[in-house]
């Protein structure tokens, strides 16, 4: 019987995280041996809302993988105008920077390709247990490697059995699919809820004539968690046509982000990356950025040496000592120094909008100014912060008072 060989990099799970930390390894170091764990075969769908900013080509390109990028821009139609909707308010503009809608299954398998073209191994396995030894980890007592990635989702596996729970706020999604109606052709479309707070319906047309619509809200208000019934419901209700032909309906539960998200990143040799280290903007219910962003860092940290600091876009704090203790606390500040202004932003817009009138100042600011509208869109699908024009854009319309467009059931809370 052949013994398991150390790699130097195991990841777990084959999504967009762990995908791109493979990618991110290998274009540090290539002839690094990578070992890429998914419990499903390739390509399998995978509950999301499809949306591929242009964030996310930007980091396929840095980790050598700008083949793929080109492949998604000429296979799937650019989708320029976003429309944002609250009420009687409905704000559409075109984006800075075009967006693609790629269903998972195919962006997943992509990905995957990708990685396994530039040598990492892929292995159908499911983890259920994790152990720590002297400068390796060990996946179920046999898989052995130096580091590894922990890409594997919002109920993370490997999270649960190193008994490491994130804190924070859980949304709950669910998504199908739908021929697209004629008005919301070319468009991606955000209505966000009144009656159940914070939540939206959304509906991003493919290309194809089919589009990505879906429900989502915030758990642990006042409401009941919804059942699937409800939120289909809720979902025709705000995008009244959205269901009808719809199949393949998937649930699925966010981890929010919070300002001090990546702090939970422990010393030592397991990395969290995308979902599994609790990234999801609060915002937007966006995480395929984050996924590729933190998951190009992690592979490329987890084979670099200590001390090294050679990437502009996804720059490494090394500590001393990380030779024995593992990368686990560089990666941690490297987390905070990538997207702190980020977090803290999305955190505090993610807990303003939950209120109908700070939200409609929002769009209403975004109507009126394309720059408030971009810095919006930067801040719901890339890195982008609270920019001191949105702010004024936010103020300006909470001074003026309630909104003439806004529609009579509207509730408007005491903000004081």
């Amino acid at each position: 019987m052949t013994a398991e060989p150390l790699w130097d990099l195991v990841v777990v799970g084959a999504g967009p995280a762990g995908a791109t930390a493979a990618l991110g390894a290998l274009h540090e170091r290539p002839g690094a041996r990578v070992l890429l764990l998914d419990r499903a075969d390739f390509p399998r769908d995978k509950s999301c809302g499809d949306g591929v900013a242009p964030h996310v080509l930007d980091v396929l390109e840095h980790v050598g993988a700008g083949a793929v990028a080109d492949r998604l821009r000429h296979d799937h139609s650019p989708v320029s105008t976003l429309q944002l909707a609250l009420g009687g308010l409905e704000v559409e503009r075109a984006m800075r920077r075009p967006a693609l809608v790629v269903p998972r299954a195919d962006l997943d398998a992509r990905l995957v390709d990708a990685a396994v073209a530039a040598g990492a191994v892929l292995r159908r396995h499911r983890v259920r247990h994790v152990a720590t030894a002297a400068g390796e980890v060990v996946l179920d007592g046999s898989v052995r490697g130096r580091v590894v990635v922990a890409a594997d989702g919002a109920r993370s596996e490997v999270r649960r059995a190193l008994g490491a729970p994130l804190p924070g706020r859980v949304a709950l999604g669910l998504r199908g699919y739908a021929p697209t109606p004629r008005h919301r052709a070319g468009r991606q479309v955000i209505r966000f809820g009144e009656e159940r707070q914070p939540s939206y319906a959304w509906s991003f047309d493919r290309g194809d004539g089919w589009s990505n619509v879906g429900y989502g809200e915030v758990l642990g208000g006042r409401h009941h968690p919804p059942t699937h019934a409800l939120m289909v419901d809720r979902l025709e209700a705000l995008l009244p046509g959205s269901t009808a032909g719809a199949a393949s309906w998937r649930g699925h539960h966010l981890p929010l982000s919070t300002a001090g998200t990546g702090r939970e990143q422990p010393d030592g040799r397991v990395l969290f990356a995308g979902d599994a280290a609790g990234l999801v903007n609060p915002l937007t219910g966006e995480g395929i950025y984050y996924a590729v962003a933190t998951g190009a860092m992690a592979g490329r940290l987890a084979v670099q040496a200590p001390g090294e600091d050679r990437h502009p876009l996804f720059p490494v704090v090394a500590g001393r000592g990380a030779v024995d203790e593992g990368p686990g606390s560089g990666y941690r500040r490297a987390l905070r120094r990538l997207l702190r202004g980020n977090l803290a932003s999305t955190a505090a817009a993610g807990r303003l909008t939950a209120s109908p009138r700070v939200l409609a100042a929002g769009l209403s600011a975004a109507a009126r100014d394309q720059e408030v509208f971009d810095d919006l869109v930067e801040l719901g699908l890339g890195r982008g912060v609270l920019t001191p024009r949105l702010l004024r854009g936010l103020w300006g319309g909470l001074a003026g008072g309630s909104p003439h467009w806004a529609s009579r059931d509207t509730r408007v809370p005491d903000l004081g």
